[in-house]
């Protein structure tokens, strides 16, 4: 099957893409753009940056030392979105590979010397996740080759001792090789890796050990923390350990570890790392709008961790983060016309950025750029949005759960549907059923939807209407089902509430104290504000609700604001705090993932009501 996580056992089971085709709409058309522009963006950037290079023996060698990782992610786009350059690539970097299997274009000559910051298994992960890809797409051949060589360099080398990387991936990639060859070497060699975190297995550095997670063992930590994409990309594998080894106490601690860290360390827009400096959480409410970092690799990573935990519980709630995430933070993380990208994603942003046409130094700022020294996240997009039809829905014995509400085809067993709908832009979701069948066809209610409501409308009735109309039912969130069996024709409807509603953040969060944010559905709305102006930091939202009105087929929202005179020219503080003259305004609030497409801008999540 054509999927990116294979779980041997599990509440459901996943459909890959084999069984879904997600069609034109929000994700349908990012899908396409993906595969038309994005990879292809991406491999010229890697050709001119002389990241490919490295592999053709190219001197001096260019990148940082992890540069390996982002052509095996391209890699791994192409596999899943059938791209023809897979095979010219794949033979670039097979050329590269030494007899043994080791293949480094950074530490050929000195192997295995820095496992702090190193980044060779990491690098391994990346490698051997295309390799999947392309066994599961595809079928044997000169990369699945170069992939199966390298792994048993891995198991040879590292089967024994203590060893492992500063930046796990290994860890999954080599369950996902288990379930793709049977293996048992690669599982054996993943759960290791797992268990050898905070022996130590690394020495200390600034950052301290938490910052690779090796602080303390993977099922006696509390929560996640240090590096957030190292801590995300860490915790799926252990899912995938704990899944195909039975491991019950490993899986628990998983969920509850998720479960706080979305409670207390996760921002509104599902975007997690609080702290610049190391890419990482910060302590327990910690969410500042304007310091978060929120990489958008560690979004994709909470993606690829959600995801694995609803397949092994079936918990609606995994789905609800993975939608938040996809549309208020994947969706950002790329452009509009495919080609610039965002690194990090705060919720405010005080000073519009200046634009560039080439390489983000940075890799911060306000605006999206076509490269970064460190370009994980343009090629982490392109593999993420290259398999996205693999998260839409699962098998539940014979029938399906659509966790992800876009328009698709969807076959599994006896059934086939058709989903069509306009959201995130309305709740209206049509289910059809194109062929006779029978099995249950469930629909997620996300956890905002409080008053759905879900309909069976029967194929006949489309011809003699039924007297006194279609059933009707309310459903609460989580998973809708209805069972079969099922006439081609018979359609389910679900309706969902789209009214814009205000969000209040917890009182322990310091930084958003007299604060409020605008929802609509799954998405997260900001004031964006070209050149500044209005001077978003001199505004209070009126706390009414706000207007919907329609721009070219998106919906944006209107909300009364006032702004205060731009100051007295005097002491900033005194006895009343008290703004000074004010001025009323009405104030424009566009979806999160599309701000930064109109130029350089400010913009803020968190409206200050007080």
């Amino acid at each position: 099957m054509a999927n990116p996580v294979l779980p041997s056992s599990g509440v459901l089971s996943p459909l890959g893409l084999d069984a879904v085709r997600i069609l034109p709409g929000f994700w349908g058309d990012r899908v396409a753009l993906n595969r038309e522009v994005t990879i292809d963006h991406c491999q010229e950037w890697e050709e001119r940056e002389g990241w490919i290079g490295n592999f053709r023996g190219e001197r001096p060698r260019r990148g940082r030392e992890f540069s390996d990782s982002e052509i095996y992610k391209l890699l791994e786009a192409m596999a899943w979105a059938d791209h023809p350059g897979l095979p010219a690539l794949a033979e670039i970097v097979a050329q590269a590979q030494e007899g043994d299997g080791y293949l480094n274009t950074r530490w050929s000559g000195s192997r295995y010397t820095d496992f702090e910051w190193g980044h060779e298994l990491y690098c391994y992960g990346h490698l051997i996740q295309a390799g999947v890809a392309r066994l599961r797409t595809h079928g044997e051949d000169q990369l699945t080759q170069v992939v199966v060589k390298a792994a048993d360099h891995v198991c040879r080398r590292f089967m024994e001792g203590t060893e492992t990387c500063g930046h796990p991936v290994i860890e999954m990639a080599l369950v996902e090789l288990y379930r793709a060859t049977g293996a048992e070497r690669y599982l054996e060699m993943a759960r290791r890796f797992v268990e050898r975190r905070g022996l130590p297995a690394l020495a200390d550095i600034p950052f301290g050990r938490a910052y690779y997670q090796d602080d303390i063992a993977a099922r006696q930590a509390q929560v996640f923390r240090g590096h957030a994409v190292r801590a995300l990309y860490l915790a799926s594998g252990v899912v995938d350990v704990a899944v195909e080894t039975g491991d019950e106490e490993l899986l628990k601690a998983v969920e509850s570890q998720w479960e706080r860290t979305v409670a207390r360390r996760t921002h509104l827009t599902g975007g997690m790392g609080s702290r610049h400096a190391d890419e990482s959480y910060g302590e327990d409410w910690e969410l500042p709008p304007d310091r978060a970092y929120n990489e958008t690799c560690a979004s994709i990573a909470s993606i690829m961790l959600s995801h694995r935990l609803l397949l092994a519980t079936g918990d609606a709630r995994y789905a609800d983060l993975t939608e938040r995430t996809l549309y208020n933070m994947l969706a950002t993380g790329v452009a509009l016309d495919g080609r610039s990208f965002f690194y990090a994603n705060p919720l405010q942003v005080r000073v519009p950025a200046v634009p560039l046409n080439g390489v983000n130094h940075a890799a911060e700022g306000g605006l999206r750029s076509p490269w970064f020294d460190v370009s994980c996240c343009p090629n982490n997009i392109a593999r993420t949005l290259a398999s996205l039809p693999a998260y839409v829905a699962a098998a539940s014995g014979d029938g399906i759960l659509i966790h992800h509400l876009t328009p698709s085809e969807i076959r599994h067993g006896g059934l086939a549907v058709r989903v069509e709908t306009g959201y995130p832009w309305t709740g209206s979701v049509s289910v059809r059923v194109l062929e006779d069948g029978a099995g249950a066809i469930g629909l997620r209610v996300p956890a905002w939807a409080t008053d759905a409501t879900l309909a069976h409308i029967p194929a006949s009735s489309q011809d003699a209407p039924l007297p006194d109309g279609p059933v009707i039912r309310p459903v609460g969130p989580g998973y809708a089902s209805v069972e079969g069996p099922w006439r081609a024709g018979d359609e389910l409807r679900l309706e969902l509430p789209m009214r814009p509603r205000w969000t209040f953040p917890d009182r322990r969060i310091d930084a958003l104290r007299g604060s409020a944010a605008v929802e609509r559905g799954p998405l997260v709305y900001c004031a964006e504000s070209v050149a500044d102006e209005p001077p978003l930091g001199n505004l209070t939202a009126s706390v009414e609700p706000p207007v919907e009105r329609a721009v070219d087929g998106v919906v944006e929202l209107e909300i009364d604001a006032s702004l205060s005179a731009a100051g007295n020219g005097g002491w900033p503080y005194g006895d009343s705090g008290a703004p000074g003259e004010e001025a009323d305004v009405r104030l424009r609030l566009v979806p999160y993932h599309r701000w930064g497409n109109r130029g350089p801008a400010t913009m803020r999540v968190w409206l200050p009501t007080i």
